[in-house]
């Protein structure tokens, strides 16, 4: 038998189809199963030892579309549907199944406020959508694989790591997802145990200003962003002792690696269905959002500011409340109730 996986894009979503993947594979040993996703994501499963080959999306659908058809699979798992993934099954004319991206029922919540989302994490949606070949959730989480060559030897670059430190992830994609650098400076400068920022090359300037502001501290800040390609940021994080990240894609890389999370959460909320996937492992984890606001959510994906100009759903986050938690979490390896 020969699967084909279509996903696209971005790290996140890709990262949170790998419990997919693993299923599949374990159910079915000797079936081949590929995977189609965009060029820029393919160093997010090049080592994913359950998949077979890894096709890419460059410059032109029709291409990939060309290279899909000789390999002649059997069947097609969508886990994007969306046009081009629609326009791919069409040319490739192959028995398939679609994953429900709940479009409507993100409609009303953004823009009504009407709360019918289903009460189902997205991986669960993701295996809903290989009900054909009923497999069962196996519990074991999310996967991420990196190599040897990708592994950060942290103590040799900081020596101040030797001992642990806190990964800070102030990246994303659109900056209504960004906890406000002021508020992170704010509460760095008051937690006395090492810390790294992550994000990429676009978030290296923010990452300089924010040790700026607390240069007067006692913390360590070490800006690590746009200094590593992604496998060696989610090696960073993998030799974390406690993650805090925007709702990103190296979020759901870090539940992959079972890290205690502490998550902010901005225009988005975890109803959506991509909170941190431990499956059924217990790891401590904590969110940090305001329900109450009647403009929230504002979007299902983000935009470059605030619709409403003063971007409460951030700004208002407790910043005492974020340092007990971190503080509490440094003596207890448990998040404060």
């Amino acid at each position: 038998m020969k699967l084909l996986i279509l996903r696209f894009s971005s790290i996140g979503d890709i990262v949170l189809t790998t419990p997919v993947i693993r299923c599949l594979k374990n159910k079915f040993p000797e079936a081949e199963i590929h995977y189609a996703t965009k060029e820029a994501f393919k160093n997010i499963l090049q080592h994913n030892p359950y998949l077979t080959k890894i096709h890419s999306l460059q410059d032109s659908m029709v291409r990939l579309a060309e290279t899909l058809k000789k390999e002649s699979f059997d069947y097609i798992i969508d886990l994007h549907h969306n046009q081009r993934t629609l326009q791919l099954k069409f040319i490739l004319n192959t028995p398939s199944s679609s994953f429900d991206k709940i479009n409507l029922e993100k409609w009303l919540m953004v823009n009504f406020k009407i709360n019918q989302l289903p009460k189902q994490h997205i991986v669960d949606r993701y295996l809903k959508a290989c009900k054909e070949f009923e497999i069962i959730n196996d519990g074991e989480g999310l996967d991420y694989f990196i190599s040897q060559d990708d592994h950060v030897n942290v103590e040799s670059i900081f020596p101040d790591l030797r001992n642990g430190y806190i990964a800070w992830v102030i990246g994303a994609k659109q900056n209504t997802k960004k906890f406000p650098p002021d508020k992170i400076a704010r509460i760095l400068s008051q937690i006395e145990y090492p810390v790294v920022l992550l994000g990429g090359k676009e978030d290296f300037g923010q990452g300089e200003s924010i040790i700026s502001a607390i240069q007067n501290s006692r913390s360590k800040v070490f800006n690590a962003c746009g200094k590593y390609s992604l496998n060696q940021s989610a090696s960073l994080v993998q030799q974390a002792k406690l993650v805090l990240t925007n709702d990103t894609g190296l979020m759901h890389i870090a539940a992959a690696f079972k890290k205690p999370i502490i998550s902010f959460w901005g225009n988005t909320i975890p109803e959506f269905g991509m909170s941190p996937y431990y499956g059924r492992h217990q790891v401590t984890n904590k969110r940090f959002e305001i329900k109450d606001l009647n403009c929230r959510p504002c979007s299902k994906l983000g935009y470059d500011a605030c619709p409403k100009g003063h971007f409460d759903c951030m700004n208002k986050l407790d910043e005492p409340e974020i340092v007990s938690s971190i503080q509490h979490f440094l003596r207890t390896d448990t998040f404060t109730v």
